[in-house]
């Protein structure tokens, strides 16, 4: 279908869909943010905290409550990035949404100084995301998913979108009208081709869930697939929360690999880079990755890399030895047996293939970005593309489109290719989503439609 088959004048009625009742919100919004994670409660508090507070806004979030990787909570797990990278603090340092003011709000501001550290544990960054959640949960519509958008055309432009929403536990459809789309979906996570999960086939970002269903029956063996922070973090979890049950980490390289963050290597990550790399051409984009891929991907902190160590070393002293690596080696096939999971594992440096049956497998092999397409619909034609397929995305993180189209598309995250390794990161986001916001309030005048 073309871009002009995407373009729809919707007439607003109530009738009955295959889906459930449908209604139409007539008033319009000007900013409908797609999720609800830490990218669009960043949006939120850039919002409030910009000139343009007034703008009527609107998030709509899957998940039944607010939730930023409930699954990987681990008890100890530490953020891989500065307190002062949340949700304001880097583009406003007194922002009532920083960090903190989370601490001083707690009453734990003067114990958190004294610990002299810059990276929380994952469960306290988790409370301080959902505190600040809190403070907008009237602007969020939870339990609820986008299913796609159609055009509105005024004339020959397409002035909003009719975003198209269904809950979750009902299946009830209604739509909401907006003139700017902010979408934050977040990851996907990934499995290996071919392998899906099951009750005793995990992948990493729902580990504490899948742990809280054992319901009492406690797993023997355990295989960990992954060399990055997270499968680290879950052999470090299940060697210690499983006693007497034995861990064995299949590993791809020879062995962990810390991860690259000296301060020259961090830069990476500053703002200042995103707009470096913004600049650059396709093939000093492909090196940057190439030279800095170390400071993100499959990579671990050198903290826990070294507890791990410490404790094989233990159990080569005294026994008995729970925790195994298996070095440069790839699971190729996975089978569900009457006795547990079958796993055909490559051992690469042996040029042999070895079948190990385990009681659960858990892969911590990451994730895909998020697939903007999927949440845009029939709007997506109306998106330009590169020769390689991928979405056209300004520095103002605003999709390009068709010249007729005046409603703003806008992504938080899924542009690693063009703005660079923290498109996806915590790192950014207080300045990502300010200048979201100073994008779509300046194309809100009627001198700003036509902004380069």
């Amino acid at each position: 279908m073309g871009a002009a088959g995407a373009v729809q004048a919707v007439r607003h009625t109530d009738r009955a869909g295959e889906d459930g009742p449908v209604g139409t919100d007539d008033a319009g919004y000007d900013v409908l943010g797609v999720g609800f994670g830490p990218a669009n409660l960043a949006l939120a508090v850039a919002l409030r905290e910009h000139p343009w507070r007034d703008a009527k806004t609107t998030f709509i979030e899957r998940q039944p409550r607010f939730g930023w990787h409930p699954g990987m909570l681990i008890q100890d797990a530490t953020m891989q990035v500065s307190f002062l990278k949340d949700l304001a603090t880097l583009r406003n340092p007194v922002s009532s949404c920083g960090y903190l003011s989370y601490l001083h709000e707690r009453g734990r501001l003067v114990s958190f100084v004294n610990q002299k550290d810059f990276f929380p544990t994952r469960i306290e960054y988790h409370d301080y995301l959902e505190w600040a959640a809190a403070k907008f949960a009237g602007m969020v519509t939870y339990g609820t998913e986008v299913v796609g958008a159609t055009a509105v055309q005024e004339g020959e432009d397409v002035r909003a979108f009719d975003v198209t929403c269904r809950e979750v536990a009902t299946g009830r459809v209604t739509t909401r009208r907006t003139r700017n789309l902010v979408i934050a979906t977040g990851l996907v996570p990934r499995m290996p081709p071919g392998i899906t999960a099951s009750k005793r086939v995990w992948h990493s970002s729902e580990l504490l869930h899948r742990v809280a269903g054992l319901d009492g029956r406690e797993p023997r063996r355990f295989s960990v697939v992954g060399a990055g922070q997270s499968a680290a973090e879950v052999v470090a979890y299940l060697h210690s929360a499983f006693p007497r049950a034995e861990v064995t980490g299949v590993v791809p390289r020879y062995g962990y690999i810390p991860a690259d963050d000296s301060p020259f290597a961090n830069q990476v990550f500053d703002p200042d880079a995103m707009d470096d790399f913004y600049q650059s051409p396709p093939g000093v984009k492909d090196n940057f990755y190439a030279y800095h891929a170390n400071t993100n991907y499959a990579v671990v902190d050198l903290e826990l890399i070294n507890d791990l160590y410490r404790r094989m070393y233990r159990e080569s002293v005294r026994g008995p030895r729970r925790l195994t690596m298996l070095r440069m080696s790839r699971v190729k096939e996975v089978a569900e047996t009457r006795n547990g999971v079958l796993l055909r594992i490559t051992r690469e440096m042996a040029d042999r293939t070895e079948e190990h049956t385990v009681d659960v497998v858990v892969f911590a092999t990451g994730y895909e970005p998020m697939d903007a397409v999927a949440a845009l619909g029939p709007v997506a034609s109306l998106c330009k593309r590169s020769s390689s397929g991928a979405l056209r995305v300004a520095r103002d993180h605003r999709v390009e489109t068709a010249s007729r189209v005046r409603a703003g598309i806008y992504l938080q995250g899924g542009t690693e290719h063009t703005h660079g390794i923290s498109a996806s990161l915590l790192s950014n986001i207080s300045g990502r989503a300010w200048d979201i916001i100073e994008s779509i309030a300046f194309r809100q005048r009627p001198s700003g439609s036509h902004r380069p």
